[in-house]
């Protein structure tokens, strides 16, 4: 991942609306959760909802599945996976003991 992508996917986060769409989505799983049961589980009106998907979705956060009349949106975990790895990659100067159990070795 490079910094400009890992730049684009906190800044999309670095909203409390945002952050807690996408921490509701994470508790929901990869299956995906309807928008409309996003919102009215945050209690958000549509509009509001809407544009903070968009914004989750172009810094690749979230997918959009339509499924009959709804849209289902679920977190893009393999993103999220990035963005630990980049923060990570350079820990502690390659010293692994020092960061035993922050997050996973590289795949």
């Amino acid at each position: 991942m490079d910094q400009s992508y890992a730049i684009d996917a906190f800044g999309a986060l670095a909203h409390d609306t945002r952050l807690q769409i996408f921490r509701l989505l994470v508790q929901r799983g990869p299956a995906g959760t309807p928008a409309m049961e996003v919102g009215r589980l945050l209690d958000l009106k549509p509009s509001t909802l809407s544009g903070h998907l968009a914004t989750l979705k172009r810094a690749g956060l979230v997918q959009a599945e339509r499924q009959h009349r709804e849209v289902l949106y679920a977190p893009r975990l393999q993103t999220v996976n990035g963005l630990v790895r980049f923060l990570l990659e350079d820990c502690c100067g390659g010293d692994e003991a020092a960061c035993a159990g922050l997050a996973p070795p590289p795949a």
